[in-house]
């Protein structure tokens, strides 16, 4: 912001900050929107369904912009599309094989960012808040919707400590998940509808095109650094919250925008971690220690997701 300054008196420019009220509200939707973000995230770097998460992250825009064009709530427009697009995936894509699940998946995010234009062309109003829905705004969280995510992160959370156990499963062996009786298929349904819900809550403040940032990246750096559920889970948190917290200090203190220091910080603490985790490995190994001691995981990456494979750490 123009009219502040930052003077390395950390308690004076944090009161000076959190002064404001829409900054209060920032950090309050930010904190709920990292969280949900980050154990979602983990699940669906878990599963390798990177690419799903980013199209359901693309389809929040077009939603928006429908929303806009009709004179309904932005929000209404976000989950609708998002919660349309989750079924079409998930009750089409299994059991295609993963190419033609990914053609799927494709097809889905061209359709809907084509829809997303022909909106904003039939809107013939002067539609201000475009950039806004790509790229998100802290600057207009009112503590109404502040209340509105609070309620959709419980919820989703709730459902997903329920499913847990279950949905790791079928996500790191399906088939013997399967055989177990597990019902992977609904599973599969059930995930995509709670990262449809966790990406349209979380575009409300990040944007459509930023809150694939925060679902991606805290958990793959949580899974560069553990293959433990439990504590990659809360790592994955900490790391978003840190984030979070970092990217709206900073930006209330410069004229750069949220989500450049966002995703920097989020691809920074990735790197550190995959870096770390590279140069460990061509370490040599401690004498008496067996190769096959230590848990066996799946590197994931920002693009692709990753998986721990079975026998790793619980």
């Amino acid at each position: 912001m123009d009219d502040v300054t930052f003077t390395w008196n950390l308690l004076a420019d944090i009161q000076q900050m959190w002064a404001l009220p829409f900054m209060v509200n920032a950090f309050r939707a930010g904190t709920m929107v990292a969280v949900l973000a980050a154990a979602i995230g983990w699940f669906m770097a878990t599963r390798g369904q990177a690419f799903a998460g980013h199209t359901l992250a693309l389809v929040g825009f077009p939603g928006a912009a429908g929303a806009v064009l009709l004179g309904l709530p932005v929000t209404a427009g976000y989950f609708a599309f998002c919660a349309a697009a989750a079924l079409v995936i998930g009750t089409v894509g299994p059991g295609r094989g993963r190419a033609e699940e990914s053609a799927l998946i494709g097809t889905v995010q061209a359709f809907a960012l084509a829809c997303g234009f022909l909106f904003i062309a039939l809107y013939h109003g002067f539609l201000s808040g475009t950039s806004a829905l790509l790229f998100g705004s802290f600057l207009g969280i009112t503590t109404e919707q502040v209340r509105v995510l609070a309620g959709i992160a419980v919820a989703v959370l709730a459902v997903l400590a329920l499913l847990g156990r279950r949905l790791l499963f079928a996500s790191v062996d399906p088939g013997v998940a399967r055989a177990r009786g597990v019902p992977v298929r609904l599973m599969d349904v059930a995930f995509l509808l709670l990262l449809a819900a966790a990406v349209a809550s979380s575009a409300l403040i990040t944007g459509a095109l930023l809150v694939f940032a925060l679902l991606v990246l805290p958990a793959a750096t949580a899974q560069q650094i553990t293959a433990r559920p439990a504590i990659g889970l809360a790592l994955a948190a900490v790391l978003a919250l840190v984030t979070v917290w970092v990217a709206l200090t900073v930006s209330f203190f410069t004229p750069y925008p949220l989500g450049f220091w966002l995703t920097s910080l989020a691809f920074g603490l990735y790197v550190l971690a995959a870096g770390s985790r590279a140069l460990a490995q061509r370490l040599p190994r401690r004498p008496g220690r067996s190769a096959g001691s230590s848990p066996r995981v799946r590197p994931s990456s920002p693009a692709t997701g990753g998986s721990i494979a079975p026998g790793a750490g619980s």
